[in-house]
């Protein structure tokens, strides 16, 4: 990388806490000074995302890119691409981006793609994941972080929490859980990856 500095370019649909979660500990652990690694910009495909503000106030990069302006979902991959690679990447987060990518742009950022999802994979690809597990009537549920391949949620493992599934729960309180846990191991996995380029 030029510089020396391992970029961090984290992509949101909301109000990002996963996001801020990650600029936080950065910020505490002082990856910068430790690992040579910053986040260097969020970009989201919601102009009104809640977590873009908390990012400016960060003093961090911001873009948005309105899918819905695009023709194509290759053509809206191929700006957000361009987008992402003004600040030269060393990795890319995708925290509550809830877009599927074409593989064209899985393919551009191979083996520096990850994301983060709320069940156990390999079990609950997809959307729903909570209300799903309950369904099954699963005595556990969690998340997952993992690296992003062509075929949706079965990249390589790279972290894992467990949470229990409680008598009563809804898809609600379940998911409250497990987003405690996708702060504690979502950072974790970063800072392991940016120790590791």
């Amino acid at each position: 990388m030029k510089n020396n500095v391992k970029n961090i370019v984290i992509l949101i649909s909301g109000g990002g806490s996963n996001m801020a979660t990650i600029v936080k500990t950065a910020q505490q652990e002082k990856w910068d000074q430790r690992y040579g690694a910053r986040v260097a910009a969020v970009i989201s495909n919601k102009p009104d995302a809640g977590g873009l503000a908390f990012a400016r106030e960060q003093g961090i990069a911001t873009a948005a890119l309105d899918h819905k302006a695009f023709a194509s979902r290759e053509a809206f991959d191929a700006e957000l691409a361009a987008t992402i690679d003004r600040h030269q990447p060393a990795l890319v987060v995708l925290a509550g981006f809830m877009r599927i990518l074409t593989p064209g742009f899985v393919a551009h950022y191979a083996g520096r793609l990850i994301n983060i999802h709320p069940s156990l994979l390999p079990a609950f690809t997809g959307l729903h994941t909570h209300q799903r597990a309950i369904d099954a009537g699963c005595k556990f549920a969690g998340v997952t972080v993992h690296q992003v391949t062509a075929e949706l949620d079965v990249g390589p493992i790279l972290d894992q929490a467990v949470v229990p599934v409680l008598p009563g729960d809804t898809a609600e309180t379940l998911a409250a859980r497990v987003l405690t846990q996708e702060h504690v191991i979502f950072p974790r996995a970063v800072r392991a990856l940016v120790q590791a380029l």
